[in-house]
């Protein structure tokens, strides 16, 4: 079953530049898995220092297997060390089944 994953972050201002690009690289490694569908990067109108970030996988181990993999985890660890604390994930399934 397809899952949508949400990840909120604040990037402040000074931090920006640095930020986006790794926020690019990210994008194009997940095109490249097995089981992505789409992502979209969605900054806040009225707070431009808050991101939205939104990827549809295939399915819930999709995700664990992009969520797990080396080259991922390097470029999450640049991204949380620029920003000082650890990214956060939330993870849904569409409709009312389990």
């Amino acid at each position: 079953m397809a899952v949508k994953v949400l990840i909120k972050r604040t990037v402040p201002q000074e931090i920006a530049r640095e930020m986006i690009p790794l926020f690019r690289q990210m994008r194009t490694m997940a095109m490249n898995m097995d089981g992505y569908i789409s992502g979209e990067t969605l900054r806040n109108m009225d707070n431009p220092e808050e991101f939205l970030v939104i990827s549809t996988w295939a399915s819930s181990d999709d995700w664990i297997e992009w969520l797990n993999s080396s080259e991922r985890q390097r470029v999450q660890r640049h991204i949380d060390e620029l920003l000082g604390g650890q990214t956060r994930y939330q993870v849904y399934h569409y409709g009312f089944s389990e």
